[in-house]
C-alpha cells in the first residue's frame, strides 16, 4: 500500500524540463531557484519517467547560483563530471551496470611558438612564474589553448601578448604528450613556427620577466638547453624547417558531414601537391 502511494505521489509530481541528446540520454538545464524539498520530488519522479522511456545518461548542469541543489542531486547517486567558473555539471546513470558515459576532458592543450627573425635571432622570454622563474633561462614563448579557440590562433595570440610581437602562422612542426601536468591532467603541445612581422619587442608585465631577440648559437648555449633533449630536438626540428628540410602541418578549414561543424585539419601537404584540392595551401 506505502508502495503505491509513493508511485501516486511520483506520478503527480511536476517533471523537471529535460532534452533529448544523441545517445539516449537527456540533459536538464537547471535556471529556476527552487526550494530543496521541491527539487528533490521533481528529481525523483523524473528520474521514474526517464526510466520507464528506456533513458540511459541522465545530464544535469547547475548554474552556480543553484549550488543548494547539488546535495539533493548527490543523494540520488548522482556524480560530478566536470565544473566550469559559472556550473557544475552532475551525471546519473539509469540502467544496470557499468555506465558508458564519456569521461571529463584529460588533456590541456598549449603551444610553445618558434619565431626567428632575418639575423638568426630567435625570439625568446623569461617568465616570473613556473619552474624556470629566477633561474635565468631563456625560453620560447609559450601559453595554453583557450577554450573554442584555435591553435594557430592561440600561437599567434600568445605571442603577441608576451612580447608584443606581431607574427603569422606558418604551420604546426610537431607536438608533445606528457602526463601529470596540471591537477593530473594530460598535456598535449604543439610546437609552432611563426613568421614575425614586426621587431620591436616590449615585455608583458604581468607574467613576463624579460623578453628579446637572441643570437641562436647563444640560445643554443644555455646550460639548460644543453641539458635537455626536448629542447634539443625542438630546435632540430624548427631549423630543419628553416632550411627546408622538413614539413609540418598547415591548417586547412574543413566541415564535417556529421555535425555540419567547421573546423581546421592539419595536414602535412609536401606529397598532396599534384592531388591537393582547390583552395589547400601548399607551404614552401
Amino acid at each position: 500500500m506505502e508502495k503505491i502511494l509513493v508511485e501516486n505521489e511520483l506520478q503527480q509530481a511536476k517533471l523537471l524540463a529535460a532534452i533529448n541528446d544523441d545517445h539516449d540520454g537527456v540533459i536538464v538545464e537547471l535556471s529556476e531557484h527552487m526550494h530543496t524539498e521541491d527539487f528533490a520530488s521533481m528529481l525523483k519522479a523524473s528520474i521514474v519517467q526517464w526510466r520507464k522511456q528506456g533513458k540511459r545518461g541522465v545530464w544535469i548542469k547547475v548554474p552556480i547560483e543553484l549550488v543548494n541543489l547539488v546535495e539533493v542531486a548527490v543523494k540520488e547517486g548522482f556524480w560530478y563530471h566536470h565544473a566550469e567558473p559559472k556550473y557544475l555539471m552532475l551525471i546519473y546513470w539509469i540502467p544496470e551496470g557499468t555506465h558508458t558515459l564519456p569521461a571529463n576532458a584529460s588533456h590541456r592543450v598549449s603551444i610553445a611558438a618558434f619565431v626567428m627573425n632575418e639575423k638568426r635571432e630567435v625570439l625568446v622570454v623569461q617568465e616570473k612564474s613556473g619552474i624556470f622563474r629566477g633561474k635565468g633561462v631563456w625560453k620560447f614563448p609559450t601559453g595554453s589553448v583557450d577554450e573554442g579557440e584555435d591553435i594557430c590562433v592561440a600561437a599567434v595570440r600568445e605571442v603577441k601578448e608576451e612580447t608584443d610581437i606581431e607574427t603569422k602562422f606558418v604551420e604546426v612542426l610537431a607536438f608533445r604528450q606528457s602526463h601529470r601536468a596540471f591537477f593530473g591532467k594530460s598535456d598535449l603541445s604543439f610546437i609552432c613556427l611563426l613568421q614575425p612581422l614586426s621587431f620591436e619587442v616590449e615585455k608583458q608585465e604581468s607574467e613576463i620577466e624579460a623578453a628579446q631577440w637572441m643570437p641562436l648559437d647563444e640560445y643554443v648555449a644555455q646550460p639548460y638547453f644543453q641539458k635537455s633533449d626536448l629542447s634539443k630536438y625542438m630546435l632540430d626540428i624548427c631549423l630543419a624547417k628553416v632550411d627546408k628540410k622538413y614539413s609540418g602541418c598547415y591548417p586547412v578549414p574543413v566541415t564535417s558531414n556529421i555535425s555540419d561543424e567547421s573546423g581546421l585539419l592539419y595536414v602535412n601537404n609536401r606529397y598532396l601537391r599534384k592531388t591537393a584540392r582547390p583552395g589547400l595551401h601548399v607551404s614552401v
